[in-house]
């Protein structure tokens, strides 16, 4: 007979379709707390805890100097599995009932900039060899696409269809979406095919993206890439394949994109999670209509 943590993460890859990496890190919280409940209060059963000793430990957290986005975290994870033992009828009181998010400052995603993004492509216009014509494609994909980075490696080669000028990719919890490619990003991806037509022993076949010797990409490889690329031409703090993601929406919308379109192309389920990206245009519009109209000086 399954535990109650090996039914939950059945539940979290089967019936959520959430991600290894997501239901591993889901586990690994319930697995603290329930450490912390038995030396804490010598109880080794977690199903049976009050919301006093969950508060207890949050409290230990914070002690330890875990942030607060981290401790919301770690609450997230508690509140799944006990909405998850309620469901199944394996307790009848959720105690995360009445918790509440611990407050998190909001940090403002800075995109770059229209000419930081033409300064980096002019600086590797003409990539030579494999590895610059991928390192150049990915960057530009992101750019294009706003596809997120576990979509970018997760890319298959079955799922680029250079005929119809669209990709196909798979984002959170499964949900596919068709993204359209701008003809000179279909160039750039011909090159690409054929530099990796010429690599020996491919591994990881069905990958689209790939290192040189054959294996598919590692999120920490994808994101140094972007970091040292864009080190050459931005002083941003953060410089990652998600501030790419938010550039493009944000540059659409500064264009004029309606939020509804940026939405679909970003694969949103809501248009609130959309919504994030509109104050990087408002500003924008707000320098526009005060050089424009006659009483902005």
């Amino acid at each position: 007979m399954k535990t109650n943590k090996e039914a939950f993460k059945d539940y979290l890859l089967l019936e959520k379709k959430y991600s290894a990496h997501t239901v591993q890190a889901y586990l690994n919280d319930v697995v603290s707390f329930e450490s912390f409940v038995d030396k804490s209060f010598d109880q080794d059963n977690i199903d049976l805890v009050n919301y006093s000793q969950v508060r207890s430990w949050i409290v230990f957290l914070v002690d330890q100097g875990i942030s607060n986005v981290s401790i919301n975290r770690k609450m997230a994870s508690l509140k799944a599995f006990y909405k998850f033992l309620l469901k199944s009828k394996q307790i009848e009181i959720n105690p995360m009932l009445k918790h509440k998010a611990l407050k998190v400052p909001k940090a403002v995603q800075v995109p770059f900039s229209e000419k930081e993004l033409k300064d980096l492509l002019s600086e590797i216009d003409l990539p030579v060899g494999f590895e610059e014509v991928r390192d150049k494609l990915i960057v530009e994909m992101f750019y294009v696409t706003g596809m997120r980075r576990a979509e970018l490696i997760h890319l298959m080669i079955k799922n680029v269809d250079l005929s119809a000028g669209v990709i196909k990719v798979l984002g959170k919890r499964n949900k596919e979406r068709i993204i359209p490619v701008l003809p000179v990003i279909l160039n750039q991806i011909k090159v690409y095919v054929g530099e990796r037509g010429g690599l020996d022993n491919i591994v990881d076949f069905d990958y689209f993206f790939i290192s040189k010797k054959g294996l598919k990409l590692s999120e920490s490889f994808v994101y140094r890439l972007i970091n040292s690329y864009f080190s050459r031409v931005s002083e941003k703090v953060k410089k990652s394949p998600h501030v790419l993601r938010h550039t493009f929406a944000t540059h659409l919308l500064n264009n004029g994109a309606d939020l509804n379109s940026v939405k679909e192309l970003l694969g949103h389920s809501s248009l609130a999670s959309t919504q994030v990206y509109t104050h990087n245009s408002l500003a924008e519009l707000k320098k526009v209509y005060k050089g424009a109209h006659p009483r902005g000086e």
